[in-house]
């Protein structure tokens, strides 16, 4: 969800309830300014439920991450 600051500052707590369920894009004067995200979700589990029914399905959250952390393993 995309808000300004004024609405956000306004209405803190509803946005607070709807942290649980989508991310929220703060701007000014048109700009992106801040993301306030649920800090109980995983980054990994952030990006694989964007990216549901977009990758071949035999990429998940762990293969994710797997592919990953190789990558970086053959960096050494």
């Amino acid at each position: 969800m995309v808000v300004t600051a004024t609405e956000f500052k306004t209405n803190f707590g509803k946005y607070l309830d709807m942290l649980l369920s989508e991310d929220i894009f703060i701007t000014r004067k048109g700009k992106v300014v801040a993301k306030v995200v649920n800090p109980n979700v995983s980054a990994v589990d952030t990006i694989s439920g964007m990216l549901a029914g977009k990758l071949p399905e035999e990429y998940d959250a762990r293969s994710i991450r797997e592919e990953r952390l190789n990558k970086y393993a053959l960096d050494d």
